[in-house]
């Protein structure tokens, strides 16, 4: 990967912060994310891109936004970029991983509670054939926090996701809670969704933290136990630990990602829960159980290592019938109503072994070294199953490592 551009960031009359990050980037990746861009038709966490020497990507990523202070309550931040929600690694609402989208950010601290509004233009699923204009949709997010007590903190969580034929819908700007409200009042023709999330420091040095994301529930189907297609739901626990065994430095990370079949999924192309053909939330899509291990260690200011361990079991569509893991198909596809499982489909399994070493040359100039193991076995289709073993050397200065961990 070559990736060469400029970034910054600054006050103007120290009242309106700006920042911009500009690459130009020719890629050649690993074969899992070629593969991705096949069956996608997309890069992850670019736009816009073409082919560089038949076996590689070239694009240009350029972000930005300008934020400021309405009060000493308010800010606001309108730009174009990616944004995240959560504490954990993955988050199961809205992830980092894909294209970046123009966006309006609200955001309210009052007492102790924390509000944040968040207003985005997005690409519905596409094919690129030429020039031409390409479609938009809609998704409006409301988050609130509040910290309960000195070590808890609870929020909750709704977004809608809708197209109006290239204009947005007025009725979400309503900047008050319960779009789910709203949507019922037009009709109900929208894919919203709502969650619950909870973080708890524990003496200082432990965090545990959970999403619960319900994109439909009904609580007969789910006491009736008969494995109801519409109970999407998606659940993350994960805890963190800092100075483990009082080692300075020394930190770790778990956590466990389970989103059922048909998850982010919707009854067009429009409402469902992705952008430039990718996801919005987990880089997986759904119908997966997925853990995650991180251990990180800096034993001196300009060192520090880091392993990385992904396990993952997913269900995958078999002889083109659509078994709820690919959230850009429409969920009407499905081939039965009742039965379904987390791996439903043809079943899969992962793993994504890591370790990475970086040492800072001169304040953010790195060079980095790592190496990755990779398998993924499809039994019933060889095809499917691939193993792939990555070395990496690099220097990098003032810019982000590129993650294939998915």
């Amino acid at each position: 990967i070559n990736t060469k551009g400029a970034r910054g960031r600054g006050m103007i009359a120290k009242r309106i912060g700006f920042d911009f990050f500009l690459t130009d980037n020719q890629e050649r990746p690993p074969a899992h994310v070629k593969d991705f861009v096949r069956e996608n038709r997309a890069v992850p966490g670019a736009g816009y891109y073409k082919s560089f020497k038949g076996t590689a990507y070239d694009y240009f990523d350029a972000r930005g936004s300008i934020f400021f202070n309405v009060t000493d309550y308010i800010n606001v931040q309108f730009g174009y970029d990616r944004n995240f929600i959560g504490n954990g690694y993955r988050s199961l609402y809205l992830s980092d991983f894909g294209n970046s989208n123009l966006f309006l950010k609200l955001n309210t601290r009052i007492w102790k509670l924390n509000y944040q509004n968040l207003f985005m233009e997005l690409n519905p699923a596409h094919i690129r054939r030429g020039d031409n204009l390409i479609d938009k949709k809609y998704m409006t997010m409301h988050h609130l926090s509040w910290q309960a007590t000195r070590w808890l903190n609870i929020g909750f969580f709704e977004a809608v996701v809708f197209g109006r034929a290239n204009r947005f819908d007025f009725s979400y700007l309503n900047p008050i809670i319960f779009y789910r409200s709203i949507e019922q009042q037009n009709g109900s023709p929208d894919n919203s969704n709502v969650g619950l999330d909870v973080k708890a420091n524990i003496a200082g040095r432990v965090q545990l933290y959970g999403q619960l994301m319900l994109d439909e529930f009904k609580l007969n189907e789910m006491k009736g136990g008969k494995g109801w297609w519409g109970n999407k739901y998606g659940l993350q626990l994960g805890g963190k630990y800092v100075d483990v065994a009082g080692i300075k430095n020394l930190d770790i990370q778990g956590e466990l990602n389970i989103v059922r079949p048909f998850t982010y999924s919707f009854r067009d192309t429009v409402g469902n829960y992705m952008h430039y053909n990718q996801p919005l939330a987990h880089p997986r899509g759904a119908n997966f159980i997925e853990g995650v291990g991180i251990a990180r260690y800096q034993p001196h200011p300009k060192l520090t290592v880091m392993g990385k361990l992904i396990l993952w079991k997913q269900g995958l569509d078999s002889a083109g019938i659509n078994f709820g893991s690919r959230i850009g198909q429409l969920y009407t596809t499905r081939p039965f109503d009742y039965g379904w499982q987390i791996g439903e489909g043809m079943a899969s399994k992962g793993a994504n072994a890591s370790l990475w070493v970086g040492y800072e040359l001169k304040e953010n100039l790195f060079i980095d070294g790592s190496l990755m193991l990779r398998k993924l076995d499809v039994p019933d289709d060889a095809n499917l199953t691939r193993n792939s073993t990555i070395y990496s050397l690099g220097l990098r200065m003032n810019i982000a490592r590129r993650e294939y961990d998915y």
